[in-house]
């Protein structure tokens, strides 16, 4: 019982602070400079979530040319950028990273 009042609660207070902001947006008007900040908010996040997986893949700085972290986030980017297919930067990497690994470093 106490589990699904738990349940509840947590559904209560995520639902009330989400529907609260939803109702308000309407009505709110955002200056132009905080709007143009905003559309650099994906890129920065994006990069704060994947620099340290690659780049630090066992909690170190780890630069280096035997790391298969970077050589697949190499492969990914020039793959995206060439061809702009998403299925095909996945696996591009997926596959560099996994060659690189089993390959070069062993």
């Amino acid at each position: 019982m106490n589990e699904v009042l738990l349940i509840f609660g947590m559904f209560v207070v995520t639902f009330g602070i989400r529907y609260v902001l939803f109702a308000v947006a309407d009505n709110i008007e955002f200056p132009d400079k905080l709007k143009r900040a905003l559309n650099y908010v994906p890129i920065a996040v994006l990069t704060a979530i994947i620099f340290p997986a690659v780049f630090m893949p066992k909690g170190e700085f780890y630069a280096s040319i035997e790391n298969p972290y970077i050589v697949g986030a190499i492969v990914a980017v020039a793959i995206s950028f060439w061809r702009k297919n998403m299925l095909l930067t996945v696996v591009a990497g997926l596959a560099a990273f996994v060659a690189w690994k089993w390959l070069i470093v062993g």
